[in-house]
């Protein structure tokens, strides 16, 4: 078994050699670079419970599922497990339940992914994230600040040949609602969220 100590022999992690590592600390592996997870904020919890209600109420009865990290998503899966990139979104929304059949991972894109920043987020998975989410084919991506109570909100757009897939962004500033692009009818309440805090 690999431990965490063993980890700084290698230059590039594959999902395989993550399974195998015997720590009790959470990674993700991006490009196959590992980087360690550092516990989240009472803020960053209370984000994460009241999404997860809110998600949670709405699905219920209906196909799609929610989950919250820790939930290993492989967004470029193979057989073998060589595939380099395993990431842990705090909270993802599942519609396709092939996806989830090994009942391990979510073998490719989530439909939907919520990262919540917290100070122990590093800026650099942040970016590289957002750019595995776009070539995965993840089509609805939220990050949200509880520090500012800014909500930025990526919605994949199908391109051509000339322009391929891109997301549309904006950004809202202390929103009081606002809709899911993938999940038509639902409005998650952003009072009751920041009232949280």
């Amino acid at each position: 078994m690999s431990t965490a100590f063993e980890m700084d022999e290698k230059s590039r992690y594959t999902y395989a050699d993550y399974l195998a590592w015997d720590t009790d600390k959470r990674y993700e592996i991006i490009n196959g670079e590992a980087y360690m997870m550092a516990a989240p904020s009472v803020a960053h919890q209370a984000v994460s419970r009241e999404l997860l209600l809110q998600f949670g109420n709405f699905l219920k009865g209906k196909p799609c599922q929610v989950f919250t990290a820790p939930f290993d998503v492989r967004l470029f899966p193979t057989e073998d497990g060589s595939d380099d990139t395993v990431v842990q979104p705090d909270l993802l929304i599942i519609c396709d339940r092939s996806k989830i059949a090994d009942g391990k991972a979510c073998r490719g894109a989530p439909d939907m992914v919520i990262e919540i920043l917290s100070p122990s987020n590093s800026e650099i998975p942040l970016l590289l994230k957002f750019s595995k989410y776009l070539m995965a084919g993840v089509r609805e991506y939220w990050i949200v600040d509880p520090e500012t109570k800014y909500i930025q909100v990526h919605i994949l757009e199908q391109g051509d040949e000339k322009s391929p897939e891109h997301f549309i962004s904006s950004v809202y500033g202390n929103a009081e609602t606002l809709g899911v692009s993938v999940l038509p009818g639902l409005n998650i309440d952003f009072n009751s969220i920041w009232s949280a805090l």
